[in-house]
């Protein structure tokens, strides 16, 4: 199985095709996602609600994989993604980390990192450099 190829084919056929009812076809019946929100493991239906909330708030994405690496069962895989804020069209850029455990030919596991604070300040809704600000003990508050 080419791995490369499949973690390719999720992202285009669902994020960025919008085909929710594929889903199911990438992911074995038991298995989780980690990583895309702290505390919160996502089963397959989750990424049902996940992905059309994340895609109101941009249009064209596309995703690109910068490195990768293939184990007999594992992908890691670092990417970066770009879009356009869906209100102005502004360009967004930011960085992603996958590692997924497959088994017979779907994802079972998956760590996910997303750089959700730059895309959320590219957004517009959180402050410019926000880590900047938190890091010298600013708060939102």
């Amino acid at each position: 199985m080419d791995k490369l190829a499949f973690l390719q084919n999720w992202f285009q056929r669902v994020w960025i095709d919008g085909d929710l009812d594929a889903i199911g076809e990438f992911f074995t019946p038991n298995s989780q996602a980690a990583g895309v929100m702290q505390g919160l493991d996502l089963r397959p239906e989750d990424f049902e609600e996940l992905i059309p909330a994340l895609m109101r708030m941009m249009s064209s994405p596309t995703v690109t994989i910068l490195r990768h690496l293939e184990t007999d069962d594992w992908l890691w895989a670092l990417l970066v993604v770009r879009a356009k804020t869906a209100d102005t069209l502004a360009p967004i850029e930011f960085t992603a980390q996958v590692a997924m455990r497959f088994d017979d030919g779907r994802i079972a596991e998956a760590f996910n990192h997303f750089d959700l604070l730059s895309f959320f300040e590219q957004l517009g809704v959180l402050p410019p450099e926000a880590m900047a600000l938190f890091l010298s003990g600013e708060s939102l508050a």
